[in-house]
């Protein structure tokens, strides 16, 4: 009994621990910048959370079980991936900045910004006094025509994080499935604790998905530090995942004939 005790309560809190990774809280920090409820927060990272569990059982329970061996190349393939999708993520943080930015610039005369709401987005526009005219359509927001098209789906918003947390949990569950194996003997206590793990790593994100959160819920949409706050982030999501590529891509060789790679 003590021994499973010891096994769940390090499993879960070395699961918490492993949600306040740089490269985690990076990604999730950039789809966490546009909402302004503490639930749909915490969803958010639940959603991560349970992407990431799904890979780390996955993959995890191959190696374990069957003793899957994963070449260099492809290791490094899959911590790639997270260095590609935290540019990609930032991009589109900067997209939505730098559009606000352009429209700020170029209003004129008595026109002001305002902000209104698509489906899940809350973005300012150009506004005159009299006849009040958009920017762009009501039918076609300045966003991704995904979230353009599937925006009001609840099931959809919760998609984006979810994807982010499976390619998060591809880079990792090797890592993770090695560790356990020097460990713990049994197949199925080694299983066991990874979605122990898993489920700590659901309930870290939950927290640091709401604490990220908080000042954007407090804040307007259109204020100054929110604004900043969200380039900011969109800027450091570039550039950390701009390092990891070069990082995983030459340092460690995915693009040389020789590439090395350790679990990590």
């Amino acid at each position: 009994m003590t021994s499973l005790l010891a096994i769940v309560a390090l499993g879960f809190f070395l699961g918490m621990r492993h949600a306040t990774d740089p490269d985690h809280v990076i990604a999730i920090t950039t789809i966490v910048t546009r909402e302004r409820s503490g639930r749909q927060a915490a969803l958010i990272g639940m959603a991560w959370g349970i992407g990431h569990t799904i890979t780390i059982l996955a993959v995890g329970s191959a190696i374990i079980l069957f003793s899957v061996v994963i070449p260099p190349r492809l290791g490094l393939s899959m911590e790639f991936s997270v260095g590609v999708m935290l540019v990609l993520l930032g991009v589109m943080n900067l997209t939505g900045m730098m559009r606000w930015i352009r429209e700020t610039i170029s209003t004129r005369g008595h026109a002001h910004s305002h902000a209104h709401i698509d489906g899940d987005y809350i973005h300012d526009h150009a506004h005159v006094h009299g006849r009040e005219t958009h920017p762009h359509s009501l039918s076609a927001p300045p966003v991704a025509w995904l979230d353009q098209t599937f925006g009001k789906i609840s099931l959809y918003q919760l998609m984006r994080p979810l994807v982010v947390g499976v390619v998060h949990g591809l880079a990792g569950s090797a890592a993770v499935a090695l560790l356990v194996l020097t460990t713990i003997r049994s197949p199925a206590w080694a299983i066991s604790y990874l979605f122990i793990f898993g489920v700590g790593t659901i309930a870290g994100m939950m927290l640091i998905t709401m604490a990220i959160a908080t000042p954007f819920i407090r804040g307007h949409a259109s204020s100054p530090l929110v604004r900043g706050t969200a380039i900011a982030f969109g800027l450091l999501s570039v550039g950390f995942g701009l390092f990891l590529i070069y990082q995983i891509g030459f340092v460690q060789g995915l693009f040389t004939a020789h590439p090395h790679w350790t679990p990590q």
